[in-house]
């Protein structure tokens, strides 16, 4: 399924919004980019709440608008979640998530209450009041209330910017969930490089009205001007399977040849991927695999590159045995001590305390 748009809108002065692209719609695309980029108001174009005089928007084989063909947002079949949640007070937890949904005809309803409130863990909140909700327990049931209405595809403009940090970390897992198992193609605005990295598969870059780069979540990570870098430095993300704690609470990830341990047990077992953020300054490089050190994750590697030094710093690419790209931040004189080239195999030492699932 294809997304194409082409538009030219010019407003507040000297704003202008250029777009000519398409991309597919497959598991979540993230607009990114800085507040004023224009994000919002591309978000916008694709729902039809702003109509732009000359655009032209199809969805798949759905021309949505083209000439004076317009279709409305509610003939779009679009589910749309906002910063703020738009939760009828008077109407019951369960009565908000079957507002839209009984009003889908029953031949297009492909996602039910039982499992999207099991998706995003809402089940014990059925029977209560909005107003008895948390900030992050409403954000969920708006997601669920758009889920149901079985949109074809869905829409989210910083679900969680509203939130603090404690909940947005909360309610991440849930949204991550909701992408893998819904089977709705997903388009999220950020601003935020950590929610990108958690939760997107493709990403649209945004600069002053203009769409700079579309690219996957891995091909952004692996050049080393991402513009996910620019706040908290360097970042790998990796997929792998999350298994059962031992005795000492400790769980094993990924593959034998590549394993990391996580103490905790925050994301529930199962099937589906888990995806974990590795910063690169909480990564050392060894030469030898050290056996009396508190560190507990030593993964064997192979440098692929060595990015030109920042301040001193070098970025370090290294690859692991099941072929994902890890970035190790070390000082250029680390790299001149240890001899460190591309090809040369050697151990990253990783702290658990910078896995975050």
């Amino acid at each position: 399924m294809m997304l194409r748009i082409q538009a030219h809108l010019r407003y507040g002065g000297d704003f202008e919004l250029r777009v000519d692209h398409e991309w597919p719609l497959e598991g979540v695309t993230g607009l990114f980019g800085r507040s004023g980029c224009g994000k919002t108001t591309l978000l916008r174009l694709i729902a039809g709440l702003e109509r732009i005089r000359g655009a032209a928007v199809s969805f798949g084989d759905q021309q949505w608008q083209q000439g004076r063909q317009f279709v409305p947002l509610h003939r779009r079949r679009i589910g749309l979640v906002f910063q703020e949640h738009s939760l009828l007070p008077h109407l019951s937890v369960q009565d908000n998530l079957l507002y839209g949904y009984k009003r889908t005809p029953a031949p297009l309803r492909r996602l039910h209450l039982p499992e999207v409130s099991a998706m995003l863990g809402i089940e014990a909140l059925l029977g209560r009041r909005i107003d008895q909700l948390s900030g992050g327990q409403r954000q969920r049931v708006s997601l669920g209330r758009a889920l149901l209405i079985s949109p074809q595809l869905l829409l989210l403009d910083e679900p969680m910017a509203a939130l603090d940090t404690q909940t947005r970390r909360e309610i991440m897992p849930f949204l991550g969930r909701m992408a893998a198992e819904s089977g709705v193609p997903i388009i999220m605005v950020s601003h935020s490089p950590d929610e990108i990295e958690r939760l997107a598969d493709r990403i649209v870059f945004l600069q002053d009205g203009l769409i700079q780069r579309i690219e996957t979540l891995h091909e952004s990570l692996a050049r080393p001007d991402s513009p996910l870098f620019d706040d908290a430095g360097a970042v790998s993300v990796l997929e792998g399977a999350l298994g059962e704690a031992g005795e000492d609470g400790v769980r094993p990830f990924g593959p034998p040849e590549a394993r990391l341990w996580i103490p905790r047990a925050g994301q529930a077992c199962g099937s589906r991927p888990t995806r974990i953020l590795i910063r690169a300054r909480d990564v050392s490089l060894s030469l030898v695999d050290p056996h009396h050190i508190s560190i507990q994750n030593h993964l064997l590697v192979t440098i692929e590159r060595i990015d030109p030094p920042v301040d001193s710093r070098c970025v370090v690419a290294c690859r692991t045995a099941d072929g994902q790209l890890v970035l190790a931040e070390v000082t250029s004189r680390a790299v001149s001590q240890l001899g460190l080239e591309a090809g040369k195999s050697l151990y990253m030492l990783i702290k658990s305390v910078a896995l975050m699932g």
